[in-house]
């Protein structure tokens, strides 16, 4: 019994030491107060609930989270080190990094979410495009809504001498790629930019006028009657259908299932400068994206309330509610079922894979913001310097190694190439291939290609 006992506790200390060993794997943060931003968006959650879970303090470090009045104020905020990291749209890091707006070298060592956003038209052009859109033995209108319906009446507007404007939050947003890749789909042009000849307007040829507009300030905008849609995250598409100004058409799951949404950006000096501060911090995102999703989304019902706080999205708990828990609300009381309307951790959407921010650059220069062609090399060597799935697995390899996560939540390292198989759940069918940009960019009707310029 004794000989039992001591084996126990033998292997009980060996095991402590193993665990111990890998806690000191990484060091201690060498820097532990940090402040960090975020816009007012559901997809900000994961930074609210590492926060509130204490899983920041778990990693020694001290946080504060600072809401931001817009991308530009926030970008400009991480790059001159107000802000020491921040809630990023997926292209901000891409695009500082080649210098399109402004030149900064921006990483992302953690892609915080997966869908999130949505399209909503006003009321009136809503009437107007009911006519054209089939209808189910319901008689609710069939999803995904396509914008060959929208193309009628941004037709109808131009025979009446009328420009028919949308809204995006930034010209590198995601929301702005996938609001112009809708309409193209659709056989509208959104328009090119042309930043060699100093326009960056991005409507040179548009059918349809895109022009910025803060993500809260969206349903205003459309009520006022400034702009006929808008591309938007949550809670802003759900707020018109309770302020019963608009309706979302389509998500953007429904454009392209399971895209890659929103990153956690720091500089590139940060992570040099602080390597196991950046590693803690991942560490604690990804433990909160986890929790988000875990059990069946259990958990979603608690984080609605936190995100409801005025500190983070601010808008009222019903309407952040019915996106975060699984459902879509299009027209008022057509309620559906979206389980991946959000999407925080399954589908390995922590992992920052090179073929995500290839996708962006490749909307990049199909729309005239990479204003000349570049080679293959050029687009993944890029996506490299940017998205750091070397740091995500250290960060990772150490919650499992303290049994805070598993092996099997995350890709196999050993063998992952940071490139998903190619992905066809597009709405008009073509097929992406991340290994091959330039291939990919010449499938599309509408949209730069070869050397082609506006």
């Amino acid at each position: 019994m004794f000989v039992k006992k001591l084996a126990g506790a033998l292997a009980c200390s060996a095991a402590l030491v193993v665990a111990s060993h890998a806690m000191a794997a990484v060091g201690k943060p060498e820097k532990e107060e940090l402040k960090l931003g975020f816009i007012k968006l559901t997809d900000m959650a994961p930074l609210a609930i590492a926060y509130e879970k204490g899983y920041f303090e778990d990693e020694g470090l001290y946080v504060t989270l600072e809401a931001q009045a817009n991308w530009k104020v926030l970008l400009d905020g991480v790059i001159t080190g107000q802000l020491d990291g921040a809630h990023m749209l997926a292209g901000q890091p891409l695009a500082a990094t080649i210098g399109f707006g402004t030149k900064a070298n921006i990483i992302t060592p953690f892609s915080m979410d997966l869908n999130g956003n949505g399209i909503t038209v006003s009321n009136e052009v809503w009437k107007e495009m009911l006519p054209f859109i089939p209808k189910g033995k319901d008689g609710k209108p069939v999803h995904p809504i396509k914008a060959d319906v929208l193309k009628k009446v941004v037709d109808q507007f131009k025979a009446q001498g009328k420009p028919f404007k949308m809204g995006m939050v930034f010209p590198v947003s995601t929301h702005n790629y996938e609001l112009r890749y809708w309409l193209a789909a659709g056989g509208i042009n959104p328009g090119y930019y042309a930043p060699q000849k100093g326009d960056t307007s991005g409507t040179i040829k548009a059918d349809v006028l895109l022009s910025v507009t803060p993500p809260p300030q969206m349903p205003a905008t459309l009520e006022a009657g400034t702009i006929n849609g808008y591309c938007v995250g949550e809670p802003w598409n759900q707020q018109a259908v309770f302020k019963g100004i608009g309706v979302p058409v389509i998500t953007d799951y429904e454009i392209w299932k399971n895209n890659p949404e929103k990153v956690f950006g720091i500089t590139a000096e940060f992570a040099k400068k602080y390597p196991n501060t950046t590693v803690h911090l991942v560490k604690a995102l990804i433990r909160a994206a986890m929790w988000l999703d875990a059990n069946h989304d259990a958990n979603r019902p608690e984080a609605v309330k936190i995100l409801s706080k005025s500190q983070y999205v601010g808008a009222d708990a019903k309407v952040i509610a019915n996106s975060m828990t699984g459902t879509f609300e299009y027209e008022k009381g057509d309620t559906r079922s979206v389980p991946d309307f959000n999407v925080f951790f399954r589908y390995n959407a922590t992992y920052p894979y090179y073929s995500d921010a290839i996708w962006y650059l490749t909307q990049m220069r199909r729309w005239g913001q990479i204003p000349e062609k570049k080679a293959d090399k050029w687009y993944i060597d890029t996506a490299k310097q940017v998205y750091r799935p070397d740091i995500y697995s250290v960060a990772a390899k150490e919650l499992i190694a303290e049994g805070k996560a598993k092996a099997s939540d995350f890709p196999d390292f050993a063998k992952e190439s940071g490139f998903k198989p190619p992905q066809k759940e597009f709405i008009d069918g073509v097929t992406y291939d991340g290994h091959t940009p330039n291939a990919y960019i010449d499938k599309f009707k509408i949209g730069l290609k070869e050397t082609q310029q506006p």
